[in-house]
């Protein structure tokens, strides 16, 4: 009787021990589905997915050649966040289909920069100085507000933000007397020896053998509304993984991968 009743003991001990092993390999395979564009950002969360499963984080990313289909996979539940829009892109996507996406938290940016062939700061620029800009809405807008945070104009109160996008006419003020020339983004590298400067988008300057750190001689802040970032559905915001998922991308080793990887092309945006 005494062994059976031992027996049953032993076997009630390894059930109990199995079904506890059972549980807690369930907690740690869960798989954070995470959409992001190929190229650079999935170069990125390559890293990202290292550190977080030292977090007891298990990320999958999920790959897109384009970027409405990210917002839309979030959005009807098949991934759990997203990584490759700005904030602007995201309030655009939420005004014209209604997602409730919210923003998690900033990644990189890849930061607009004023170059110059002939001055080494906009302090140095003369009055009258001619300036390009890209003449695309979004992009044109962007250089605005890089040109106004750094002194040289200032737009009407409204301008620039909540998705309305400027233009030379929102200028209010403009000590310098600048003058603004609107030209296709992509032909801004073979204007600038036409200009005095040129506010260039990084893709265009990288293609033009311009570095943004070491080329520009303003770039636009990393808090930028143009930072990209992390997007959750708005119902998900407050969960923990959603934390453990951001402070992955907040490391010390992906800060030292964009650094070292993509020098000055993709900044911290933390």
């Amino acid at each position: 009787m005494q062994r059976r009743n031992l027996i049953k003991a032993l076997l009630a001990g390894v059930a109990a021990t199995t079904l506890a092993a059972s549980f807690g390999a369930r907690a740690d395979d869960q798989v954070i589905k995470v959409g992001t564009v190929s190229g650079p950002d999935a170069q990125v969360w390559a890293v990202v997915q290292k550190v977080a499963k030292r977090e007891g984080l298990n990320v999958k990313v999920i790959e897109f050649n384009d970027y409405v289909q990210p917002n839309a996979a979030l959005d009807s539940g098949d991934l759990d966040a997203n990584s490759f829009q700005t904030g602007p892109y995201l309030d655009s996507q939420i005004k014209q289909r209604g997602y409730k996406i919210v923003n998690a938290g900033l990644t990189y940016i890849s930061p607009i920069g004023v170059y110059s062939k002939k001055f080494k700061s906009l302090a140095a620029l003369p009055q009258g100085a001619k300036i390009a800009v890209p003449n695309d809405p979004s992009n044109e807008n962007r250089a605005l507000l890089v040109l106004q945070s750094k002194g040289v104009i200032k737009l009407r109160a409204g301008a620039g933000t909540n998705g309305n996008n400027a233009t030379p006419l929102d200028v209010a003020d403009n000590p310098k007397k600048v003058k603004l020339v609107e030209l296709d983004a992509a032909q801004l590298p073979r204007a600038l020896g036409d200009v005095d400067a040129a506010v260039i988008n990084t893709n265009y300057a990288l293609a033009a053998g311009l570095q943004p750190t070491k080329d520009a001689i303003a770039l636009e802040d990393t808090h930028s509304p143009y930072a990209n970032l992390i997007a959750v559905r708005a119902q998900d915001k407050d969960k923990p993984w959603v934390k453990k998922l951001v402070a992955a991308y907040q490391s010390e080793d992906v800060r030292q991968y964009l650094k070292d990887e993509f020098k000055g092309s993709m900044i911290p945006s933390f």
